[in-house]
C-alpha cells in the first residue's frame, strides 16, 4: 500500500485563482477599456482628489496629529487598496469617526500635561508642541499598524462574516453619534478658546460643560471666521446638489475654502491681528518609513480591535451597497486584507487608521467613477505652504458631517417599519455619546444582541388553522375563515426552542390550548387516590363481615357438632331423603356476598369529552434545539400522555437531533 500524505502540488489553473483572488487588480487592469471607463475615471480621479487635500488636514486634527500626517493617510492606503480591494466604487481615505477614535487614544497617551516646559521669557509654563506632536504620531502609527494586524488576521481566517453583526441601524447610529463627539471635539477651534481634554465615560458631557464655562472667553475672530466658513460651504454644497446634474464636475468647495482663506489670512494678517489660530506650515515631500514603537502595542491592544471593526464595518457596508447597484461581488474577507494591508503598510508610513467615506464615496460615484484607477491621480502633489486657518478646517468637519445629522430622520422612519430597529439607533446613540466610541461599539454591539435574545424569548404563539379546501395552514387570531381542526389542536411558535425560552413555550401551549395540565394531573391523581381510599375501606369492611362471619359458622358448626350424635342419626333411620338443616361444606349465601364486595372494583372516569384527542407542535422555525428544548418537547409529551392527549411534532428540521422523535408526523 502507498503510504497516504498530503500533497502540496499546486496546479496552474489554481495558482491563478489564488492569485487573481488575492491580489484583484491582476483580475481586472489587464481588460480594462480605455474607451468607457478613462474619461469618467479621470473626472472622478480629480473631484476626489481635490477633496482629500482638504478632508486630510481637517480629518487630521481630529486624530491629534499635525495635519501633513492627514495628507499621508490620504496618499499610502489609498494605493495600496487599490491593488488588493475589491470594491469598485468606495473612497478609502481619512474618515472622520476613525479619526476621533485616534485622537482619542492620542490625547490619552500623549496629553498636554506631559510636555508642559517653563518659558524664561514669560515666565509661565507651556506645551512643548512639537515634542508632543512627535509622541501622538508614534501613537497614531502604532495603533494603525495593530488595527491593520487585526483586519489581516480576521481576514485570513475567513472571519469576515463579522460584520453581520453590525446591523445597518447599528451602523447610522454609531455613526451620527460619533459625528456628536467629532462636533464637540471641534467646538474648541470654532470658539478659539482651550478646554480641558477629558478622557472616559461620560467624557463628552463634562467636555460640553466646559466649553459652555468658557463660551465668555471667545476669541471673535475665530467665532467670525468659523461662521463665514460654515455659511459659505454649506451655501456651495446646496448649489453642487441643485446643480447636480448640469455641473460636469462638483465645485471643489472644501479646497476653494482653504485657498480663499489662506489668501484672507495672508493679506489681513488675522493670526496677528486678531489671533486666528493656523495650522502652520505644511512640509512638502514624504516621509520615509518608520516601524511603529512596539512598546506601545500593550496599551492600544483594545483601541486598535475597536478601529479595526469599525473601519471594516463601515467600509464593507457601503461597498456592498454599489456592488449591489452595479452587479458585481465584493468580497468580505478580500476587504479586510486590504484595509488591513492599507493600515499595517500605512502605520510604517506614520498614517492614521483610514475606512470608507460616505461623501467622497457618493462624488466618485456621481461624476462617473467605475474603477479603482482614479485613486491614481489623488493627492500625489502635496508642497508649499499654507496658512490654513483652524476654524476653516473644523468648518469643513463641520458640513462633511451633516449626512451624518441627517440620519436623525431614521427614527421616525423605523419606528413605522420597525420599533426594535429603532430601539437599538437610539440605544446605539446614546451609548456612543455616553461612553465614547470605542466602549459605546462593544456596548452597542452587546445591546443589539440582546434585543435577538429578547425577541427569541418573547416570540408570538399562535394556534393554527385550515384554509377550506386547501392544506393551507394559518393563525386563527388572524385569518377570521381558517377553521380549527375538532379534537386536534396545531400550535406554533415564531423563533426556535432553546433555554431561554422553553419554559414560556410550554406555559404558552398551555395558555393557547386551554389545557391546564397541572390541573388536570392533579384532579386526576385525586380521583385516583380517592378510588384507592374507597377500595381499601371496601376491602376492610369485607374482611370485617368475612371474619363476622366466620365467628357465626363457628359457633353454628358447634352447635351442629352437639345434635350430630343425636338427631342427625335419628334423621337418618326415619328418612334418609329427608335434608338435614346445614350440610357441611355447604357455603353461606353471606359469604358469598363478602367475596362479592371484595371482587367488585369501580370502574374508571370516562375522559373528557371538552379535551383535544392530539396536540400538534409545529416546528418549521425550530432551526436548532438544545438540551433544554429536547427535555422540554420530551416533558411535553409525557405530561400529555398522563391526560390521555397524544403529542406530534410537525415540520421538523433535517438538522434536529433523533432524540427529539417522539411522534412525528
Amino acid at each position: 500500500h502507498r503510504p497516504a500524505y498530503v500533497s502540496l502540488v499546486c496546479s496552474g489553473p489554481k495558482l491563478k485563482s489564488c492569485m487573481l483572488s488575492s491580489v484583484p487588480v491582476l483580475s481586472w487592469l489587464p481588460r480594462y477599456s480605455l474607451r468607457d471607463n478613462a474619461i469618467g475615471d479621470l473626472i472622478s480621479g480629480i473631484s476626489v482628489g481635490i477633496m482629500h487635500l482638504p478632508q486630510g488636514m481637517a480629518y487630521a486634527l481630529l486624530a491629534a496629529v499635525p495635519p501633513v500626517f492627514g495628507l499621508y493617510s490620504s496618499f499610502y492606503p489609498i494605493l495600496i487598496y487599490f491593488i488588493f480591494g475589491s470594491s469598485k466604487h468606495i473612497s478609502v481615505g481619512t474618515y472622520a469617526v476613525m479619526s476621533v477614535m485616534i485622537g482619542g487614544v492620542t490625547e490619552r497617551l500623549a496629553p498636554d500635561t506631559n510636555f508642559m516646559m517653563y518659558d524664561n521669557a514669560t515666565n509661565q509654563s507651556m506645551v512643548d508642541v512639537l515634542a508632543r506632536d512627535t509622541e501622538r504620531v508614534k501613537v497614531a502609527a502604532a495603533v494603525t499598524f495593530l488595527s491593520g494586524l487585526f483586519q489581516m488576521l480576521l481576514g485570513l481566517v475567513q472571519f469576515g462574516f463579522v460584520v453581520t453583526y453590525l446591523s445597518e441601524p447599528l451602523v447610522r447610529g454609531y455613526t451620527t453619534g460619533a459625528a456628536i463627539h467629532v462636533i464637540v471635539s471641534q467646538l474648541k477651534y470654532t470658539f478659539g478658546i482651550s478646554p480641558k481634554r477629558h478622557s472616559g465615560p461620560f467624557a463628552l458631557i463634562f467636555t460640553v460643560i466646559e466649553v459652555c464655562y468658557l463660551v465668555p472667553e471667545t476669541n471673535i475672530g475665530t467665532l467670525v471666521v468659523s461662521l463665514v466658513s460654515i455659511i459659505g460651504l454649506v451655501m456651495v454644497k446646496e448649489l453642487n446638489t441643485y446643480l447636480g446634474k448640469k455641473l460636469p464636475v462638483p465645485i471643489p468647495v472644501e479646497l476653494l475654502g482653504i485657498i480663499i482663506a489662506t489668501v484672507v489670512s495672508w493679506q489681513v494678517n488675522l493670526e496677528g491681528e486678531y489671533g486666528v489660530e493656523v495650522v502652520g506650515e505644511i512640509p512638502s515631500g514624504l516621509q520615509p518609513p518608520v516601524m511603529p514603537t512596539a512598546s506601545l502595542f500593550g496599551q492600544v491592544i483594545g483601541d486598535a480591535f475597536a478601529l479595526s471593526v469599525v473601519g471594516y464595518g463601515i467600509a464593507i457596508s457601503l461597498g456592498r451597497i454599489f456592488a449591489l447597484k452595479y452587479g458585481y461581488k465584493v468580497d468580505s474577507n478580500q476587504e479586510l486584507i486590504a484595509l488591513g494591508l492599507s493600515n499595517t503598510i500605512g502605520g510604517v508610513f506614520q498614517c492614521f487608521a483610514i475606512s470608507c467615506s460616505m461623501s467622497r464615496t457618493m462624488v466618485q460615484e456621481s461624476t462617473g467613477g467605475k474603477t479603482q484607477t482614479e485613486v491614481v491621480l489623488c493627492v500625489i502633489v502635496i508642497g508649499g505652504c499654507l496658512s490654513v486657518h483652524q476654524a476653516v478646517l473644523a468648518a469643513i468637519i463641520y458640513v462633511n458631517l451633516q449626512g451624518m445629522m441627517k440620519q436623525f430622520m431614521d427614527i421616525p422612519t423605523l419606528w413605522k417599519s420597525n420599533k426594535v430597529d429603532m430601539l437599538v439607533w437610539v440605544a446605539t446613540l446614546i451609548l456612543t455619546v455616553l461612553f465614547n466610541p470605542d466602549i459605546g461599539l462593544a456596548a452597542s454591539i452587546a445591546f443589539s444582541m440582546l434585543t435577538v435574545i429578547f425577541r427569541t424569548q418573547l416570540p408570538k404563539y399562535s394556534l393554527l388553522g385550515q384554509v377550506p379546501e386547501t392544506d393551507i395552514y394559518r393563525p386563527v387570531e388572524n385569518y377570521n375563515q381558517v377553521n380549527e381542526i375538532p379534537g386536534v389542536v396545531i400550535f406554533r411558535s415564531s423563533a426556535t426552542l432553546y433555554f431561554a425560552n422553553a419554559e414560556m413555550y410550554q406555559d404558552a401551549l398551555a395558555e393557547k390550548s386551554g389545557i391546564d395540565i397541572t390541573k388536570l394531573i392533579s384532579q386526576k391523581k385525586k380521583a385516583e387516590a380517592k378510588r384507592l381510599r374507597k377500595e381499601k375501606k371496601e376491602a376492610r369492611k369485607a374482611k370485617k363481615d368475612a371474619k363476622k362471619n366466620a365467628q357465626e359458622w363457628v359457633r353454628r358448626r358447634s352447635v351442629l357438632d352437639f345434635y350430630a350424635g343425636n338427631v342427625l342419626g335419628e334423621c337418618l333411620m326415619d328418612d334418609p331423603s329427608m335434608s338435614c338443616p346445614v350440610q357441611e361444606g355447604e357455603p353461606d349465601s353471606s359469604e358469598n356476598e363478602v367475596e362479592k364486595g371484595v371482587a367488585t372494583v369501580e370502574e374508571g372516569s370516562k375522559p373528557d369529552s371538552t379535551l383535544p384527542r392530539a396536540i400538534i407542535l409545529e416546528l418549521s422555525p425550530v432551526n436548532f434545539l438544545d438540551t433544554v428544548g429536547v427535555k422540554t418537547l420530551r416533558n411535553v409529551s409525557r405530561l400529555h400522555a398522563l391526560i390521555s392527549i397524544l403529542l406530534n411534532l410537525l415540520t421538523c428540521s433535517a438538522s434536529l437531533p433523533p432524540s427529539i422523535s417522539l411522534y412525528v408526523l
